[in-house]
């Protein structure tokens, strides 16, 4: 069968019963939802409850006054500096656990310990002993992102073919070539399914960060708007939030494609 052939039976195998493509399918699927929202919510007329068409008037709101923007800078820097830290620091630290038998047995308990704890109850160890400025909020980023970055690289390693190591060191290969020619590339999908994992994590924490330390972020706007029962400012925060992570999901998948595109081919075959 030709390439051409296989690639018109990959596309018809992913459109939806309806004839639809996938991207169309989840548009329809969220307009339906925001337009099933919008319609409960006047209806409802709850003082708990709020609409879109209310939350995007909230938005502008927002805008306008530059709210919106001064919360948001400082929530994507946290994110920004805690996140870009977990993934300088695990990706080299989970390598490392994955080629030293010694550098694993060491750090593993250590690894093992602190993601099994939760990590909201360190948030006032952290806070007495870094204060309540950036530099506590971006700790607590960085160690709600890092575990899934190491542990996502670590196993990525270990399941490098043996058989592959093997002929590279017939090749009389170096161990940094080794590195960078095979267990690098081999463990790109595990490191990217690792940093993906830890963009919902990191959100997570640096909203539970800003619940608890300085009245800047989105987390802060949450915690003021719930108090006054502002329900629809109340969600542009949350909807920020929602969008932060699809986007940064989606940048991603497409640079997954770009370093890993045998993947795609392989499921859609």
């Amino acid at each position: 069968m030709s390439v051409a052939a296989q690639r018109g039976r990959a596309a018809g195998r992913r459109e939806g019963a309806a004839g639809l493509s996938p991207t169309a399918i989840r548009v329809l699927s969220v307009m339906v939802g925001v337009l099933a929202w919008e319609a409960y919510g006047r209806v409802l007329h709850s003082v708990l409850f709020t609409y879109p068409s209310a939350v995007v008037r909230a938005a502008y709101e927002l805008i306008a006054a530059g709210e919106l923007q001064f919360y948001l800078k400082s929530s994507v820097v946290v994110l920004s500096l805690g996140l870009v830290l977990a993934i300088v620091l695990g990706i080299p630290l989970g390598v490392l656990m994955g080629r030293r038998a010694v550098i694993e047995h060491a750090v593993d308990p250590y690894v093992n310990a602190l993601y099994a704890t939760p990590l909201v109850a360190v948030i006032p160890v952290i806070v007495v002993w870094l204060g309540f400025q950036t530099k506590a909020k971006v700790v607590l980023v960085f160690l709600f992102c890092i575990f899934p970055i190491l542990i996502n690289t670590y196993q990525g390693v270990k399941n490098t073919d043996a058989r592959l190591v093997e002929v590279a060191r017939s090749f009389c290969s170096k161990e940094w070539r080794l590195w960078r020619d095979l267990i690098l590339p081999s463990s790109a999908p595990f490191i990217l399914a690792g940093i993906r994992l830890a963009i919902g994590r990191g959100l997570i924490g640096m909203v539970v960060a800003e619940f608890y330390t300085t009245i800047t972020g989105l987390g802060y706007m949450i915690v003021q708007y719930a108090n006054t029962f502002r329900m629809d400012r109340l969600f542009v925060p949350v909807v920020v939030l929602m969008m932060m992570g699809v986007a940064l999901t989606g940048a991603l998948r497409y640079l997954e494609r770009r370093i890993a595109p045998w993947l795609y081919v392989a499921r859609e075959e």
